[in-house]
């Protein structure tokens, strides 16, 4: 049986995450830290930090969510584009949504040596859209409303919140989880444009109520 990408990343994402926990110079060598990336260029800090989360509790909630829906939309993935094609590229997708969740607050905060972000929440936020694009009235439990409401709601509310957020290092980094959010989303669509037309239809035609 093979094991899932998503259950690798989980797995990784776990230990790194304990040994930062019990390390800080290796937590604060690895966070995202625009201040001393624009400096020394460690842009390395873009990825590494996505594996990397405050406390247990933080990284539970991440987890729990990656693996509630990670599996998921890795096997739309293999369905989409075939077995180990679909899998490589699941994972590229979930590398790169970290990356592009880190830049804008790069660009925000490089002359600001305050703030410092941590967390896959810009990676699993761009999982749960994606699977929002092709479950638009799957309902959800928390909040329980369909789907396709809940990402709307998730992409106004990270907004709203990006733009009223003062800099502060250990607060919640809501540019990531909004551009994660439409990074992933945004992939998917360019490496399958058909999906566009699947949503369109399941959001006419699928309409359980």
């Amino acid at each position: 049986m093979t094991l899932s990408i998503t259950n690798v990343i989980i797995g990784l994402t776990c230990l790194s995450s304990y040994l930062a926990l019990n390390n800080r110079q290796l937590f604060d060598a690895l966070k995202h830290y625009p201040y001393q990336e624009s400096r020394d260029g460690s842009y390395f800090r873009w990825l590494s930090s996505g594996f990397l989360h405050g406390d247990f509790g933080h990284l539970f909630i991440n987890m729990f969510v990656l693996f509630q829906f990670g599996n998921y939309v890795e096997s739309l993935y293999i369905d989409l584009f075939g077995g180990i094609w679909g899998r490589n590229l699941f994972l590229l997708m979930y590398l790169f949504t970290i990356i592009a969740a880190d830049i804008p607050t790069y660009i925000k905060h490089k002359d600001n040596p305050y703030f410092s972000s941590i967390g896959a929440s810009g990676a699993t936020s761009g999982i749960v859209l994606i699977y929002c694009l092709v479950q638009p009235w799957q309902m959800f439990i928390f909040p329980p409303v369909p789907a396709v409401i809940f990402a709307v709601l998730y992409i106004a509310y990270s907004s709203y919140s990006s733009n009223q957020a003062k800099a502060k290092g250990g607060g919640i980094d809501h540019d990531a989880h909004l551009w994660g959010a439409l990074f992933g989303l945004g992939i998917t669509i360019a490496l399958k444009p058909s999906l566009v037309g699947y949503f369109i239809d399941q959001l006419v035609n699928g309409f359980p109520f």
